[in-house]
């Protein structure tokens, strides 16, 4: 099981990036351990499963350390700038998972006009917190579960989905409006369960 660590101090970091650029075991062991934990629930809102997530994940920390070399903080604080960095990596390495293992979970094309969007007021989304989101996405199957994400949590555009993934606009447009229903679906389900817990 990971070692989690507490997250470094900007010195600490940027003295570690040095080492990993250097190609050093205990830097490289260093960042693993400290962004794991941020890494890993990235990884969970593309991942199929926990050992798929774990393989992007590595996947993703093999590119870091491989492209270390070349990074360059975006702005003054140093660990955000890391932090979006590294998130970047993952998501892109999410990404090339998906294209990669599509034969397994894609998602038929379908007609745009019978699959409408869920309204902010159908879904909750709305209402929901990045945590609450992140929890309920889990349950998604992978081709809406991805979309989902690429869309809502990483703000991509269906052009920019659909070019990533290796799919139509109109697919991507229909994984996210069936993704919506089964999140409301889930929330239904949600709130059934909390109300007969609050009865009882």
């Amino acid at each position: 099981m990971t070692k989690y660590e507490p997250l470094l101090s900007a010195d600490e970091l940027s003295l570690y990036i040095r080492g990993c650029a250097l190609n050093e075991r205990e830097s490289q062991k260093k960042i693993y351990n400290s962004f794991y934990g941020y890494a890993m629930a990235i990884c969970d809102c593309y991942a199929n499963n926990e050992d798929d997530a774990v393989e992007i994940l590595n996947d993703g920390f093999l590119k870091i350390f491989k492209e270390i070399h070349r990074y360059t903080p975006a702005y003054t604080n140093e660990i955000n700038s890391f932090k979006g960095w590294l998130r970047k990596i993952m998501v892109y390495t999410a990404i090339d998972h998906f294209r990669k293992n599509k034969k397994h979970h894609v998602v038929g094309e379908l007609d745009i006009a019978l699959v409408q969007p869920a309204t902010h007021e159908e879904s909750g989304l709305d209402k929901m917190s990045y945590d609450e989101i992140i929890r309920f996405v889990q349950n998604l199957s992978p081709a809406y579960r991805t979309v989902l994400s690429l869309f809502i949590i990483e703000g991509f555009s269906h052009e920019e989905i659909a070019d990533k993934l290796g799919i139509s606009v109109g697919t991507s447009k229909s994984n996210l409006a069936k993704a919506r229903k089964q999140l409301q679906k889930i929330l239904y389900n949600q709130n059934q369960i909390a109300e007969i817990k609050n009865v009882g």
